[in-house]
């Protein structure tokens, strides 16, 4: 009898340490995933802050660039079509489909308004603008802001995405319902990893 008991023991003992190794890992993918999610509403805050800047920015350089319609109205396009790729990948942060679709839209953003601050170069008046100048550097400091936010937001999916590829959690994280790896954002660096330069003074 006291063989059986010490046996039961020694597999109690032994359940008791699986059951808790194994939340151990489910508590650290829980942990790590909601440091991306955390993340990426960094990312959500600052974005929205620039889409509520553009329609104001359209709207002063509108009063000076009647004949630049087009293109004004190519920026208000851009950004609405980049608000709605915001609107799914906050969503579902780190699902690729989405996480790829804001980075397109971005980069369409981002070109307009290159275009735009291009075109305003012909505008001595636009330039010499207040309102302009004040809009032009909180959408540049907002850019910066976006591109730290979206570093952070890779770093901790890729810390999520490694810890789920590592022995034994990978062998678990499907089981806990962590199965998809966490998509990164990459927009086109070239294009967006600084606001367009442009000097209103």
């Amino acid at each position: 009898m006291t063989t059986t008991l010490i046996v039961l023991a020694v597999l109690a003992f032994i359940a008791f340490v699986a059951v808790m190794w194994g939340m151990g890992i489910f508590n650290q993918l829980v942990t790590l995933k909601n440091r991306y999610l955390n993340a990426f509403s960094q990312i959500e805050v600052q974005l929205k802050r620039r889409y509520d800047l553009i329609p104001n920015l359209v709207e002063t350089a509108k009063g000076y660039m009647q004949h630049e319609r087009g293109t004004l109205e190519a920026v208000i396009n851009a950004r609405n079509q980049a608000v709605s790729g915001l609107q799914k990948a906050a969503a579902n942060p780190g699902d690729p489909a989405s996480m790829q679709a804001l980075a397109a839209a971005e980069q369409g953003l981002s070109g307009a308004l290159g275009r735009l601050f291009a075109l305003a170069e012909a505008y001595p008046d636009l330039k010499a603008n207040q309102n302009m100048a004040q809009l032009s550097e909180e959408i540049t400091s907002t850019e910066n802001k976006v591109a730290f936010a979206r570093q952070a937001y890779n770093d901790s999916a890729t810390a999520y995405n490694t810890y789920k590829q590592t022995f034994p959690p990978v062998v678990f994280a499907g089981l806990f319902g962590h199965g998809q790896n966490a998509e990164l954002l990459d927009f086109d660096d070239a294009q967006i990893a600084e606001a367009p330069k442009v000097s209103f003074t």
